[in-house]
């Protein structure tokens, strides 16, 4: 990684504008996952060591830019201020007097937590005049929300632009996990994609295609590239449009792409759905794919046995569902016993995770979901490169 970090610069008693990724659910004013609040952690003991007064600030939600009570990051603050075992201060806006006499107010080690950034039109628009508010704040800038840095907005990229820039701790660590499976994976290097959408991981798949030894397939993408190869998947998820991708990107592959041999299937999308599995050859009308078969399982279980590195973004199958959850739990299970390094990206492959109880055995889990996508890509994030270079 050739950006600078918090390491690189003696940040001793300054004060500083952390932007964490806080974009956490909540039920009745409680957090019900607080993974991307552990993940600060690390970046805010360090500053507060170091003495400097903290403000964070992040977005929650999709607030349309302007204030509502349903979006506040008031509750975050308070499960932070549990998770610390210490006090955060809030402040009722990001910008303005409010922000100010927080900021100006704060003793150094102290942590406050800014009101949600996207109360504000000129966030989403990355507007210079309210990025330099945001920056006035404070006279250093640390990026720590990789969650957040594929987009160009003012708390994620036009804040650099007006005081020095670097990245937190947990930054730095996505950017070097991630960054090792662009630049100098082990091998045999394993990317395991699923999902429902194949667009969404095309790039992916394009970028790594050359890098990686096998691409296993799972997941509503799956479908795409079954109908791809001429096969009928019933009334199955299907991208039409992106069939003529999918073929090209088999015929590129060279057999470096593995796809399902065998289906769970179910007669509805539901969970009491009757379920059945099948080879992929003999998928009927009025049935959908729901799930990798057993022999899929196999053959990927097989396909992951002594991997070097392990990338893995998307579930297997519909795992919200018991019916169909055993080929996303399988594949979790095979992920953990690898003994090389594995990386395990995207909402719902980490959700899947934390159900099976196999989080521990992963050497990193991203909290970047569209983020480590785009990385994979090849793409260059706007929120990392407008942080100082070493």
């Amino acid at each position: 990684m050739n950006k600078k970090t918090i390491r690189d610069l003696d940040l001793t008693g300054w004060r500083c504008l952390v932007r964490v990724d806080f974009n956490v659910p909540l039920e009745d004013g409680k957090v019900t996952d607080d993974t991307r609040l552990r993940a600060a952690l690390p970046t805010i003991q360090y500053l507060a060591e170091r003495k400097c007064p903290i403000l964070l600030c992040s977005h929650l939600g999709r607030p349309k830019g302007k204030p509502d009570r349903k979006y506040s990051l008031e509750p975050v603050g308070a499960h932070l201020a549990e998770l610390m075992g210490r006090p955060v201060k809030m402040a009722a806006d990001c910008v303005g007097v409010e922000a100010e006499n927080v900021a100006a107010g704060l003793l150094q080690g102290e942590v406050a937590l800014l009101e949600n950034t996207r109360f504000h039109p000129e966030e989403e628009k990355n507007e210079p005049a309210f990025a330099q508010r945001l920056a006035m704040l404070a006279t250093y800038y640390v990026n720590d929300a990789f969650g957040s840095a594929h987009r160009a907005h003012a708390s994620t990229e036009g804040v650099a632009h007006f005081i020095p820039g670097v990245a937190g701790l947990l930054m730095e660590k996505e950017l070097n996990f991630l960054g090792k499976a662009l630049q100098e994976p082990d091998h045999p290097f394993v990317l395991i994609l699923g999902g429902a959408k194949i667009s969404d991981k095309i790039g992916v798949i394009e970028n790594l295609l050359t890098r990686a030894d096998r691409i296993l397939i799972g997941g509503g993408m799956a479908n795409s590239f079954l109908k791809a190869r001429g096969l009928s998947v019933g009334d199955s998820l299907v991208e039409d449009d992106a069939l003529d991708t999918a073929r090209a990107l088999l015929e590129k592959a060279g057999g470096r792409i593995l796809l399902p041999t065998d289906v769970v299937l179910g007669d509805r999308f539901d969970a009491g759905a009757a379920d059945k599995t099948t080879g992929v050859d003999s998928v009927p009308d009025g049935w959908r794919i729901m799930d990798i078969g057993p022999e899929t399982v196999r053959a990927y279980e097989q396909a992951l046995d002594g991997a070097g590195l392990v990338v893995w973004n998307g579930p297997m199958g519909v795992f919200e569902f018991p019916s169909f959850a055993a080929g996303t739990m399988d594949i979790a299970a095979a992920v953990a016993e690898v003994q090389g390094t594995t990386i395990v990206g995207g909402g719902d492959s980490v959700a899947a995770l934390n159900q099976s109880g196999l989080a521990g055995k992963i050497t990193h889990i991203s909290t970047g979901g569209g983020a480590s996508l785009e990385f994979l890509e090849g793409k260059t994030l706007p929120g990392v490169a407008a942080l100082q270079d070493k």
